[in-house]
């Protein structure tokens, strides 16, 4: 039998073609902290998805990081605010701890906390994505898909209005300073008063019995957009297909000094801001990425051409 000697040019290709598709089929979320202060965002893998590149770290004021995700990939980010960390990275924060460590490392998001949670569609399927304020409170922040696949609309969400500024005294967690004042945190009225009701359990599990309560009420007509309780679906849950996920803290938040080298904050808000939707422009410089089946055919046709022209006749 024949030994056919594979040339080092189609071993390359390879190379090169699983590079570019290990690039094109992540979903990226871009990070930015707009709030006139550090905060420290954390990140929660859903069951069966691998964590994110990293579960925590320190954001300063006008800065951002992109973080790269798998199709698939289900979880939460969110920021926590006021906290001190050791150099080996044990520490606690005021709100959103995860642990008392810089790295959430599979702990959840200690009450009250916004939330981004998404869940990121496999091949041509719709990722699913919220904020919420189920748990509380603490920052305000925006989400906005980018380079949305095809020709739909994506609608940004989220929770751009300081809750903390008119928090009932009842939900109110008081403590550290800065341009909110003492209110830190706003508790969502489960975490504060502890009634099967305000958790929608118990004999309240079902979305019939649960109804909005005057809490869940303050949050809804201040963020119509956030999930305000348990059963919150219908206002509150976004399909889209999008490469890319921005989330923004503190998105109309003018104060901050940006450090020399930051990544530079969003730009002004534009009318309809901030729950317009997000198109893809035919004519933006964004790469378009073609549907899983339809770039794997055209990949499979190029391979199979330049085998034919790389390696000799046997």
């Amino acid at each position: 039998m024949p030994i056919v000697v594979v040339p080092w040019k189609l071993l390359t290709f390879f190379f090169v073609l699983f590079t570019l598709l290990s690039c094109t089929f992540s979903n990226i979320f871009t990070i930015t902290n707009n709030c006139p202060y550090t905060i420290w965002p954390g990140t929660l893998a859903g069951a069966g998805t691998p964590p994110l590149p990293t579960t925590g770290f320190q954001l300063d004021s006008g800065q951002a990081v992109k973080l790269t995700s798998v199709p698939g990939w289900s979880g939460r980010i969110w920021a926590r605010t006021g906290c001190t960390f050791d150099a080996t990275g044990i520490g606690k924060c005021q709100t959103g701890d995860c642990g008392g460590r810089l790295e959430c490392d599979g702990n959840g998001a200690a009450p009250p906390t916004s939330l981004f949670e998404i869940t990121l569609g496999l091949g041509n399927q719709q990722d699913y994505y919220d904020v919420s304020m189920v748990d509380g409170y603490n920052l305000p922040l925006l989400v906005l898909p980018r380079g949305v696949y095809g020709n739909s609309a994506c609608n940004s969400t989220g929770c751009v209005t300081d809750l903390n500024r008119g928090c009932p005294k009842e939900l109110q967690v008081v403590g550290g300073d800065g341009y909110q004042g003492s209110v830190i945190g706003c508790k969502s009225a489960c975490e504060a008063f502890g009634s099967d009701q305000y958790y929608c359990s118990g004999q309240f599990a079902n979305p019939t019995i649960c109804q909005p309560s005057y809490y869940s009420t303050i949050f809804k007509k201040a963020c119509p957009r956030a999930y305000s309780y348990a059963f919150d679906d219908g206002s509150s849950t976004f399909t889209c297909k999008a490469y890319e996920y921005d989330i923004v803290f503190c998105p109309t938040s003018n104060k901050i000094n940006k450090p020399n080298g930051a990544f530079p904050p969003p730009p002004p808000p534009s009318i309809g801001f901030p729950y317009e939707k997000v198109q893809q422009d035919s004519s933006s410089s964004s790469i378009i990425i073609l549907p899983f089946r339809e770039t794997v055919f055209l990949l499979v046709i190029i391979i199979l051409m330049f085998i034919e022209k790389t390696l000799p006749l046997i």
